[in-house]
């Protein structure tokens, strides 16, 4: 390993953004991005239809719905399997493999 992957290695230990901490931070920020994104094409896209959330909820065809919908479906595009990935993580017997 060179000196400089070491020295950002043990900055991103002192600074906490490891591991779990990570994974939440940047799904924060993913959901975060897509809402934004939904406000975006909100405000700048003319003639949109009404979206509608797990095609049963439907949004209002304003900025905010948009930024809404965005925000929802990857928070759940993205969160299911994560919270798959932790509790398999967590109950996953190791001798049974």
């Amino acid at each position: 390993m060179s000196d400089s992957a070491v020295e950002d290695a043990d900055a991103n230990a002192e600074s906490g953004l490891r591991g779990p901490r990570m994974v939440g931070i940047l799904y924060v920020t993913l959901v975060a991005v897509a809402g934004a994104a939904g406000l975006l094409v909100g405000v700048f896209v003319d003639g949109l239809r009404a979206p509608r959330f797990l095609f049963l909820v439907p949004f209002p065809p304003t900025p905010l719905g948009f930024g809404a919908y965005g925000a929802l479906t990857i928070a759940l595009v993205l969160g299911l399997p994560l919270v798959l990935v932790v509790y398999v993580s967590r109950n996953l017997d190791d001798e049974a493999v």
